[in-house]
């Protein structure tokens, strides 16, 4: 009798130890902390409150500007073009010079950079990911998100 007496305290402690535990990740887990919406949705609220919503086309994507002190300007752009460097242009959010590589952009939503003067460049990316490809030959894909940093 003994024996099942202390079985029994031991187990009703661990028990108890294990529903403060359960209770203490419940509580931490119910944190004052606003639900994150998804990526699309957030440019997409970003580029409205902005009003940097451009064109009419059927198409939309997301475009986003990264300045030198890492500042971002995301716009949503509704196109019919089918290169995603044609509906910057086409918008006259980029400009650069043509060179049998391709178009070199040198300037994006206004903003100049001269790697002669101060080595930046801009940087293009897709989704996040450093492109494998030049922003005039990068077919467009609803929904991606091509972005432009100020690199050094």
């Amino acid at each position: 009798m003994r024996m099942n007496l202390r079985n029994s305290k031991f187990r009703n402690l661990f028990l108890t130890m294990m529903l403060i535990v359960a209770i203490a990740l419940t509580v931490a887990g119910c944190g004052n902390k606003a639900p994150v919406a998804d990526a699309k949705q957030q440019s997409t609220t970003e580029a409205q409150s902005q009003n940097n919503v451009l064109g009419e086309g059927k198409t939309v994507i997301q475009f986003v500007v990264v300045d030198k002190d890492g500042n971002e300007t995301t716009f949503e752009i509704h196109t019919d073009k089918e290169i995603v460097g044609d509906a910057l242009l086409e918008h006259e959010l980029i400009s650069g010079d043509e060179s049998e590589y391709g178009l070199y952009v040198k300037q994006v939503n206004g903003i100049t950079a001269d790697y002669n003067v101060d080595q930046t460049y801009w940087a293009f990316y897709i989704n996040g990911e450093y492109a494998s490809t030049g922003v005039d030959s990068t077919p467009i894909k609803e929904g991606e998100t091509y972005t432009f940093k100020l690199e050094k």
